[in-house]
């Protein structure tokens, strides 16, 4: 279920830090860098390379503490 929920995130946003996804589906971090893992695995979804900015425009974080992910899957991929 979960990772069914991360996998529809992802494709409806593109890309996302851990940050907002945590809180937008309100799990910890933690879990969810392990459902991020098997996405990953499964070439799904990309972590960004540490320093990637969000692309939020605000500037407030710094780079090396923002963790992303990009969706890569297809549309139809789960």
């Amino acid at each position: 279920m979960i990772l069914q929920r991360i996998s529809d995130h992802l494709k409806q946003r593109r890309r996302d830090s851990i940050h907002d996804m945590a809180q937008t589906l309100n799990t910890s971090p933690d879990a969810l860098r392990n459902m991020l893992a098997i996405l990953e695995r499964k070439g799904l979804v990309q972590r960004l390379p540490s320093g990637t900015p969000c692309g939020g425009g605000c500037c407030q974080c710094r780079p090396e503490t923002i963790e992303i992910y990009d969706w890569v899957g297809s549309a139809r991929d789960n």
